[in-house]
């Protein structure tokens, strides 16, 4: 089965089995069986077993998954057994807690650089990095080679930047702005906006 053939929401699933397995490897385990990451999950063993035969056979019934295979399998699935540079546009309070926080090296991913338009932030140092001038994506995202990027700017300037973005060569945008934006196709974008998330949830309570 080619990538454009599996459901998204199986991929979108294989990075919590994934992150469920490095938890249970971290925890000393070395075999496991879906109806315990079932468990884990709140996801249905069968459904565990429907999502990962997409890919192949990983596991023997009545013997279960070797911890350390399946998450290779996976990390070769997804394409993070490399370190892929990120580039991060916005140094601003959000920004700042990405480019800080350290959970991305250790799962593939690696801020290699910060951009912004504000000149009291152009040229000062964060998280190791210094802030470039955002009029600067366009030449030094090719020149480093990068494919994904993050956008942590206001809503009214997400579409702008993610123009700049695709121009550049990213092929991959997670947009942290309370904004849908349009890109070409062949251009990925995901979305974290902890407010719709939040207004889901008030439907249950």
């Amino acid at each position: 089965m080619t990538e454009t053939q599996i459901p998204d929401i199986v991929v979108s699933r294989l990075p919590i089995y994934l992150r469920a397995l490095t938890r249970l490897q971290q925890e000393g385990q070395h075999i496991t069986s879906s109806g315990e990451l079932g468990r884990r999950l709140g996801i249905s063993s069968a459904q565990i077993r429907k999502d990962l035969s997409h890919f192949g056979e990983f596991g023997k019934q009545g013997t279960g998954y070797q911890i350390e295979f399946l998450i290779k399998q996976l990390r070769q699935i997804l394409k993070v057994d490399h370190e892929w540079s990120v580039a991060l546009v916005g140094a601003g309070d959000l920004g700042s807690a990405l480019a800080r926080y350290n959970g991305f090296r250790n799962r593939g991913f690696r801020i290699e650089l910060i951009f912004d338009n504000d000149p009291a932030k152009i040229g000062r140092e964060l998280s190791g990095y210094i802030v470039q001038d955002a009029a600067l994506l366009g030449t030094l995202i090719p020149q480093r080679g990068i494919r994904l990027a993050m956008i942590a700017v206001p809503a009214e300037a997400a579409q702008f930047v993610a123009d700049e973005l695709v121009k550049a060569g990213i092929k991959g945008i997670l947009s942290y702005a309370p904004i849908n934006i349009n890109v070409p196709e062949g251009v990925q974008v995901q979305y974290i906006d902890p407010v719709v998330h939040l207004q889901r949830m008030t439907f249950y309570c």
